[in-house]
């Protein structure tokens, strides 16, 4: 695959999480939930402005330079320190409609971030640094959904650590 090639298929990948988080913030009732949704979705349109703007620049030039690529979600280092202060920002989910919805993005975020470690281990150097960034990122967004979906599953699971045991 060509970094060209890449870049839009990288495109692709981030309007349908874009699309899957906005259709999600439409659907939902609950003002936190709706906000959770709408701000990974403007996150997206932040990856895919990006994308785009890399895809113009490697048209124009042949290179790519990889500048800082932001994120509202915070790494899982700092969400963990903090986790005592963190509550879950969809609480409430008596329809299944967030769990569906959580469901789809982490098959499609879990997707994108397979796409992302190939592209890293495919890739000349400058295009493997932005494509690490773009799967950080997306490791991010896996580990908060998860921990949404454990939240609102009651699975008895924070962060992978069992928060109760009978034994």
């Amino acid at each position: 695959m060509t970094v060209e090639e890449a870049l839009k298929t990288a495109i692709e990948y981030e309007t349908e999480l874009r699309d899957i988080y906005f259709e999600a913030a439409q659907a939902e009732d609950d003002g936190k939930g709706r906000q959770f949704f709408q701000a990974l979705g403007k996150d997206e349109q932040g990856h895919l402005d990006y994308l785009k703007n890399r895809l113009e620049q490697w048209q124009k030039t042949g290179k790519l330079s990889a500048e800082k690529l932001q994120t509202v979600v915070p790494s899982q280092d700092k969400l963990k320190r903090h986790a005592a202060e963190v509550k879950s920002l969809v609480e409430k989910d008596s329809r299944g409609l967030k769990s569906q919805m959580l469901s789809k993005a982490l098959k499609m975020e879990t997707r994108t971030s397979e796409f992302y470690q190939k592209m890293v281990d495919e890739m000349p150097a400058d295009a493997q640094q932005m494509f690490a960034r773009f799967l950080e990122i997306e490791n991010n967004h896996i580990r908060t959904i998860e921990f949404e979906l454990d939240y609102i599953g009651k699975t008895g699971y924070w962060f992978d650590i069992k928060e109760f045991d009978m034994e």
